[in-house]
């Protein structure tokens, strides 16, 4: 039996929850909100990792996780042409 994910904890929501290149159809990517948090504390904030993690109230390991899957799925976004939507994911809203 597979375990129930713990909850992420996300700051705010997007202020923005879609990415759509001019003149695309179809194919869309979602981005949960807790990858999306995990993005944002990395790579705008530059938490350190440790510090990120905490702050989403999640291990390394899971934090790190988030982190490549958050940017695989940008990069295949932004490479390939498809619509980025923002939404869904284990998170509750807060801070720790």
């Amino acid at each position: 039996m597979v375990r129930p994910k713990k909850c992420r904890i996300v700051d705010a929501y997007p202020k923005v929850s879609s990415f759509k290149p001019v003149g695309v159809k179809g194919k869309t990517i979602e981005l949960g909100l807790d990858e999306f948090e995990a993005l944002r504390l990395k790579d705008v904030e530059e938490f350190e990792q440790l510090r990120a993690c905490k702050r989403m109230g999640i291990s390394q390991p899971t934090f790190h996780r988030l982190l490549l899957d958050a940017r695989r799925k940008v990069s295949d976004a932004i490479v390939n042409g498809k619509v980025l939507r923002v939404q869904g994911g284990a998170y509750k809203l807060g801070k720790v």
